[in-house]
């Protein structure tokens, strides 16, 4: 194999900010990862960040949207949520009281996943959550 051959497939998909669309979200991952023992982690995920960026973001307003995009291999699965932006700051992870009402998400997203990165995109952020598939992973995979 050329060393510049990856085997990784992505997907992705462009949802309009509303509610409902959390669900359909949550379904398109579980379908992509049907059979593996990551399908219930990152179904959890897309759901949080596609609440947040909902919730949180000018993504659930009228005319608002969020992209997914999925991706995987035989070391990582990222999955990646990119907001509309407008929301005045950078989503961050925070480590709240189990009582807190809000602002657990990014915290329990943290705690499934293996790692999470925040960044700015085009007037927005995305927020990508890795789950390392391979126990001889140690650290971060290239």
């Amino acid at each position: 194999m050329h060393e510049y051959t990856s085997t990784a497939r992505v997907w992705g998909l462009t949802c309009p900010g509303s509610p409902e669309e959390v669900s359909r979200a949550r379904r398109w991952t579980r379908d992509i990862l049907s059979g593996s023992p990551w399908a219930e982690d990152a179904e959890l995920i897309v759901s949080e960040l596609s609440a947040n960026a909902i919730l949180h973001t000018a993504s659930g307003q009228e005319s608002g949207s969020f992209h997914l995009a999925l991706a995987v291999s035989a070391q990582v699965i990222a999955l990646s949520v990119t907001d509309d932006g407008g929301a005045g700051s950078t989503p961050k992870v925070e480590r709240r009281d189990q009582d807190a009402e809000h602002g657990r998400g990014l915290g329990m997203v943290s705690m499934i996943a293996h790692r999470v990165v925040i960044h700015e995109s085009d007037g927005g952020h995305t927020v990508t959550a890795e789950l390392f598939t391979d126990p001889e992973v140690r650290g971060y995979p290239c």
